[in-house]
């Protein structure tokens, strides 16, 4: 079976918060910081899941390592900022010339998620968007790949996943897609080599 759509990761491939981010947060959170993000991550998840709000379980981090700094101020000096990948929508308009249905596979909480639909206008941009926050189950969970090809509309083999995460990659290959790892150092002619060994072939620039 032939891949006839390609499922795209949004952070760290399409898109990524700017290299900048440590110095943008120096002061916000003390003296060691390192303690204070490892919970924060570790809090994000139920929210990935569309479980809690983000904004809430970030306040109640910082307030527990009595950080000086609030929720919304660490928010967009991080997750608020968004900078897309230099040439990656453009090799999305390439795989939509060549003929394959181009698809948004992302973990994100709510806040995330609606902006990028809104301010960056992924959903014009992309046939399905696929949030973790709205389908309630985030990567490399299995159902989460199961459940993206049902709206896809179409067979796991028929889909390439792109991610630069080693586990959610894996993750895909277990329910039968073609799965490529990348992250957007590697450059995009290592990754159109990589989506040419799985039978994914852009249109020419």
């Amino acid at each position: 079976m032939s891949v006839r759509h390609v499922l795209l990761d949004a952070d760290g491939v399409l898109q990524t918060v700017p290299d900048d981010w440590r110095e943008q947060v120096a002061g916000l959170l003390g003296p060691d910081p390192e303690p204070v993000m490892a919970d924060v991550l570790v809090a994000e998840k139920p929210s990935l899941r569309g479980e809690t709000d983000f904004l809430v379980d970030l306040a109640a981090v910082l307030e527990r390592h009595a950080a000086p700094t609030t929720a919304e101020e660490l928010y967009a000096r991080t997750w608020a900022r968004i900078e897309q990948v230099p040439g990656a929508l453009a090799l999305v308009g390439r795989l939509r010339a060549a003929g394959y249905g181009v698809h948004l596979g992302t973990n994100q909480h709510a806040q995330r998620a609606a902006r990028m639909r809104t301010e960056l206008g992924y959903d014009d941009l992309f046939d399905v968007s696929v949030y973790s926050c709205d389908l309630g189950v985030a990567k490399p969970d299995p159902a989460y790949f199961v459940r993206a090809a049902e709206l896809v509309g179409a067979d796991p083999a028929e889909i390439c996943f792109v991610d630069d995460k080693e586990a959610n990659v894996e993750a895909a290959r277990g329910v039968g897609m073609a799965a490529v790892g990348w992250e957007r150092h590697q450059g995009l002619a290592l990754l159109e080599r990589r989506l040419a060994a799985v039978g994914v072939r852009p249109a020419p620039a």
